[in-house]
């Protein structure tokens, strides 16, 4: 259990929550393991499938505090809270934003910030551990071009001058992403990004992990009270969580990325764990898809101290942090929306 922004995270799958006066108790097993004052908390998050005391989801009702359930592997199951939570509020906000060119900029040029800044520590990463047997040369130009976009992304008020900006840093970054592939280059390569359907085994990897980046992040965004399908740099979409799209910008590169790097780097995944489909599409056998989230989930436990927060903290709870930060900024509390900066 972590206490993080007036925030309550049980990560423990086995800890039932209940009300004792104006606490809330975690129990294992029928034994209170901690227990925590109501009226510093401004939410609960709970990844525990054991749940919660209908006396405690009506304290926190009544106290306007949002109590959030989510799978432990992550994904959204419900939110309690009261008239006074202020969620309405918070949406409304959310959507005057979204309206408002000018200041979704503001939000979404801090995302691709840290994006960019991210993919730039990732190939710097690569460079500084690999570089006696790879092309150092060619790392450090694109690590260089990612660094020029930085300034220029931060003052940005356009919301299409941004789009362009993104997606030179991912021309530079994709460039030299075939180079930071280290082992079986022969069924392992990046020549591009191909989707739907991936056309080789390394964007079939990638179009998982984003996948799961994707819901991870729209769990998170529901758990804190804002609407995921109503983004700042994505545009309305039915059926698109346009805003975990816009979040998971900054988590790309330092989390699914690197990833997939790994798994193939330290060849975990082989050749064999794909499939090849008559329309050409590359997918992961079952067995190779179950162990890819065997993987994911024990990445997700690692920790990280977090840039803004100087706290440590499982990778796992890094799109729920993010999405607290935002919630705040779009309340007001906060000047501006701090991106996940990795190095």
């Amino acid at each position: 259990m972590r206490h993080l922004l007036n925030t309550l995270f049980v990560t423990s799958e086995n800890i039932y929550l209940s009300l004792e006066g104006e606490n809330v108790v975690a129990n294992r097993e029928s034994q209170a393991v901690a227990r925590y004052p109501l009226h510093t908390l401004s939410g609960i998050i709970s990844f525990s499938y054991a749940g919660a005391s209908p006396a405690l989801m009506g304290k926190c009702a009544q106290m306007g505090i949002a109590l959030s359930f989510c799978t432990p592997h992550g994904r959204f199951l419900a939110r309690v809270c009261g008239e006074s939570s202020g969620n309405v509020l918070l949406r409304r906000a959310q959507y005057r934003m979204a309206d408002d060119s000018g200041r979704s900029c503001r939000i979404a040029r801090n995302m691709i910030f840290g994006k960019v800044y991210n993919a730039r520590w990732s190939v710097e990463r690569t460079r500084r551990d690999h570089g006696i047997r790879l092309n150092g040369e060619k790392l450090g130009a694109a690590s260089q071009t990612l660094k020029e976009l930085l300034p220029a992304i931060r003052d940005e008020t356009d919301l299409d001058s941004l789009r362009g900006m993104e997606g030179a840093g991912a021309t530079a970054y994709f460039r030299v992403l075939d180079d930071m592939i280290l082992n079986s280059k022969e069924s392992f390569f990046f020549r591009g990004r191909t989707r739907r359907p991936p056309l080789d085994a390394f964007n079939a990897l990638l179009s998982f992990a984003y996948s799961l980046l994707a819901h991870n992040c729209a769990a998170a965004l529901e758990s804190v009270g804002l609407d995921s399908y109503v983004g700042f740099l994505h545009r309305d979409r039915p059926g698109r969580t346009s805003l975990a799209l816009d979040l998971m910008e900054e988590l790309r590169p330092c989390l699914a990325d690197r990833f997939v790097l790994t798994l193939v780097n330290n060849r975990v995944v082989k050749p064999s764990d794909f499939q090849q489909r008559e329309s050409g599409a590359v997918l992961l056998t079952d067995d190779a898809r179950r162990s890819f989230l065997k993987a994911w989930q024990t990445r997700k436990q690692e920790s990280i101290t977090h840039p803004y927060l100087e706290e440590k903290l499982p990778w796992g709870l890094v799109p729920y942090i993010q999405a607290l930060l935002l919630a705040r900024y779009i309340r007001g509390d906060l000047d501006a929306y701090p991106p996940f900066l990795w190095k």
